[in-house]
């Protein structure tokens, strides 16, 4: 038996605003709020354990410092790149450069807090 990537734990400064950001890109919802520290998990509507990991905005007071090691990758679902892009865009992401030469397939962007993610080409049902 193997193991199964169940939550992907974010530090941030602002839990509520992260995680508001993510439930509008991924179409997720919040599922818990720890009221003693103030972390936000939200995941999909069928809850924690399901085939997706449930993301979980832990605050911090430190600052983010260079590169994250780890970023996250999404496609569209009901749209093309274009669209999607532009729908990211609205929502508060950033166009990001990492020394991209132009001609890759996917985009690169940043959350409200400045974390690395990508926007794939290919769309998923």
């Amino acid at each position: 038996m193997a193991c199964r990537i169940s939550e992907l734990v974010i530090d941030c400064r602002d839990p509520q605003r992260l995680a508001a950001f993510w439930c509008e890109v991924l179409g997720f919802v919040v599922l818990d709020i720890d009221i003693d520290d103030g972390a936000v998990e939200i995941g999909p509507r069928e809850g924690f354990g399901g085939l997706q990991p449930t993301l979980v905005f832990s605050p911090t007071t430190e600052p983010k410092a260079g590169k994250l090691p780890l970023h996250i990758d999404v496609n569209a679902t009901d749209r093309d790149q274009d669209a999607e892009l532009e729908r990211l865009l609205k929502l508060g992401a950033r166009p990001a450069d990492i020394g991209q030469t132009g001609e890759e397939t996917w985009h690169c962007l940043v959350d409200p807090e400045g974390n690395e993610f990508c926007l794939l080409r290919a769309r998923l049902s």
